[in-house]
């Protein structure tokens, strides 16, 4: 998200350049051909990205094209009535694109702004699914600390300004690794979703699951926030002939084929590799997580789940 409010602030700060450029001419600012055309592909981008934030904000499954396509009409039938109505003359139409551009010029600086703020401090996000039940529900939106575990530098894997390291049972946000992506289709375009978790396992510690049970370095865990639909336990598959092998078809991500009934109840043992979490979701009977697709890098790693703030009934820190 943060990252295509960057590059629309950037767009934005572009076609700022451009329009000032444009009105200081006026021979092209007193043609009312141009200046429609501009007026009309200013505001229907405008209502484009009004509908998608929008989009953004009400689907649980991520920005859908409706919003973004309903805004973009909006914007495009306001921009030419809009049109229609200003009187021919060079003053009148260099006056409307004085308006636009002071709009793209507050919409850059707005857009850069609030994409700094999500890559580097905080950021909302919403539960699109189950798999948290009942620490977190389906629509619950809250917010992520971004610079809690330090924050990122763009195009490499170091953090800067880090308070502390992920700590067993933080509730984390994370950019889903590839082989946790649901189709073929979303992988082979590179679909990238952020994912909710409970971090249980931290670089180099020994996982286990036991007749559902949580073993961490051969303890097992006192897991209050953890609930179990399915009454009855399912024996481990058997999928690789020793533990190294188990472990390799697991860090690759192989595992993701099996069913939960196959070894979400019974699983392991593996170790954690280093720079690496291992992340269950509350819900362990309807959570697609770590014991399937492997384990999360820490440059994946977005933030710790800090608030819910919406709806007003649910607001809590989450822990």
């Amino acid at each position: 998200m943060e990252t295509t409010l960057f590059w629309i602030g950037c767009g934005l700060g572009v076609y700022a350049y451009f329009l000032r450029r444009f009105i200081k001419r006026p021979q092209w600012a007193g043609r009312k051909g141009a200046v429609t055309l501009l007026h009309t592909l200013f505001w229907t981008a405008g209502g484009a990205m009004v509908g998608f934030v929008i989009s953004a904000s009400v689907d649980l499954s991520g920005p859908s094209p409706a919003w973004p396509i309903r805004g973009a009409i909006v914007g495009f039938i306001g921009a030419l009535i809009h049109c229609l109505r200003t009187k021919s003359g060079t003053k009148m139409f260099s006056e409307l694109l004085m308006i636009d551009l002071e709009w793209a010029e507050t919409s850059f600086s707005a857009f850069i702004l609030a994409a700094v703020i999500m890559y580097a401090v905080i950021q909302a996000f919403k539960i699109p699914s189950g798999s948290m039940e009942n620490t977190l529900l389906i629509g619950d939106h809250l917010f992520v600390n971004k610079f809690e575990y330090g924050i990122r530098i763009p195009l490499t894997e170091k953090r800067v300004l880090k308070w502390h390291d992920v700590r067993r049972r933080d509730v984390v946000v994370f950019e889903a690794p590839p082989p946790a992506t649901v189709s073929a289709e979303e992988r082979e375009h590179n679909v990238k979703k952020d994912f909710i978790k409970r971090a249980i396992g931290l670089p180099g510690d020994l996982i286990e699951v036991k007749d559902k049970h949580v073993y961490v370095n051969g303890q097992v865990q006192d897991e209050p926030y953890a609930i179990f639909r399915d009454p009855n336990v399912y024996p481990s598959a058997h999928i690789a002939k020793s533990s190294d092998e188990f472990q390799r078809l697991w860090e690759t991500g192989n595992l993701a084929i099996y069913r939960r009934e196959e070894i979400g109840d019974n699983f392991g043992p593996i170790r954690v590799p280093p720079h690496c979490y291992f992340v269950m979701g509350d819900n362990r009977d309807g959570s697609f997580d770590s014991r399937f697709w492997g384990p999360v890098p820490d440059r994946l790693l977005k933030g710790k789940a800090w608030i819910v703030y919406w709806p007003p009934s649910r607001i809590k820190v989450i822990r």
